[in-house]
């Protein structure tokens, strides 16, 4: 006999569950967005750009993310972690438990701004300034 299928569950996308649906579960617009303007002016910055002179602001708080503690007692080492993409992943492994450690070029207001954003998930973070690329400050 086949298994019965729960219609509560029918708009849960894979891969997810009933108190993290995912972007299919929502009739609409996610409302992590849904304020958000739908055309961004355009910009350009040179290298390395600074998180804190781009209109709008990139989103990296992901609200509707539920934490499960998969990171306790880690740490997690990540290189461009003051802005970005790398600022989103040491908040989100900050609020998994992680301990967290940012290495960054030169980027110091969006670096203090990244581990107060982690201090305030409840995680720790050290910040150090240097260039990946350069063989001594890696040593």
């Amino acid at each position: 006999m086949p298994a019965q299928r729960d219609p509560r569950h029918e708009s849960i996308a894979p891969r997810q569950t009933e108190d993290r649906p995912g972007l299919a579960a929502y009739h609409g617009r996610s409302p992590q967005v849904e304020n958000e303007p739908r055309h961004f002016p355009p910009q350009h910055q040179g290298k390395p750009g600074l998180e804190n002179e781009l209109t709008p602001r990139p989103r990296y708080m992901a609200p509707l993310y539920k934490a499960a503690g998969k990171l306790e007692g880690k740490v997690a080492l990540i290189t461009g972690g003051d802005s970005g993409i790398g600022r989103a992943v040491a908040v989100a492994m900050a609020r998994e438990g992680a301990r967290i450690s940012i290495v960054y070029l030169s980027e110091h207001k969006d670096a203090n701004a990244t581990r107060d954003l982690v201090a305030r998930e409840g995680g720790e973070a050290i910040i150090l300034a240097g260039d990946v690329g350069d063989e001594d400050f890696c040593e």
